[in-house]
């Protein structure tokens, strides 16, 4: 059996949870299900100090994993609680200040990316990786079609790496994986019931195993 380096890894999106102990716990919970290359802390509605209370319980539980820390938009928690990177929501612009101010230390990736221009414009910065989609926007069972069609084109064509927003569906990783990219986000899809958490990363590892395209060396 081959790892999963040489396919498309599962990448987890933090559930927005009040308590910051339950949330560390729930997230661990999750990675002792298998395979997760990064987890992405959003900051939600939280103040800054509370966001770092909340990022001081995860980043380290997320390491312990064996999987990257990238926290959203807010670089002055990444560093005060050593996260692995940040996760950049706005336009090439705001992508470009992060990757000048804290790469190659940290990841930086992200982007809002609606369109091949766009995608081509956050290119140019040279990211550790591109996104497809909204870090909210699971809301249907499958992924997004047009989100779909991006990762395929770029994963085609250009080498800097891919995550592609999945569906609240589980099932929805494999789509994503099927375009080609190197990178799947899920969120709503393992964490709607944190008590399946674990089981759901199992079983997308498993599906992604079996059947997601192998890349070539």
């Amino acid at each position: 059996m081959t790892g999963p380096e040489d396919r498309c890894r599962l990448v987890l999106i933090v559930p927005d949870i009040a308590d910051a102990e339950e949330k560390a716990r729930i997230v661990g919970d999750a990675l002792r299900g298998g395979d997760v290359a990064s987890v992405i802390v959003p900051q939600y509605d939280l103040d800054d100090t509370a966001f770092q209370k909340h990022a001081e319980k995860l980043v380290p539980v997320i390491q312990a994993a064996g999987a990257a820390a990238l926290i959203v938009d807010n670089s002055r928690v990444a560093g005060r609680v050593k996260a692995d990177g940040l996760h950049i929501t706005g336009n090439a612009a705001a992508l470009a200040e992060a990757v000048e101010k804290h790469a190659p230390k940290l990841i930086v990736g992200g982007g809002n990316a609606m369109d091949r221009h766009h995608a081509l414009e956050i290119g140019e910065v040279q990211p550790d990786y591109i996104f497809f989609g909204r870090l909210d926007g699971d809301i249907k069972p499958e992924a997004h079609s047009k989100n779909l069609a991006l990762g395929e084109w770029w994963a085609a064509m250009v080498e800097i790496p891919v995550l592609v927003m999945g569906g609240n569906d589980p099932a929805s990783a494999l789509a994503v994986a099927e375009t080609g990219v190197e990178f799947v986000a899920l969120g709503r899809a393992v964490f709607a019931d944190p008590a399946q958490a674990a089981s759901v990363v199992a079983s997308v590892n498993a599906v992604l195993d079996e059947k997601a395209p192998r890349f070539e060396d």
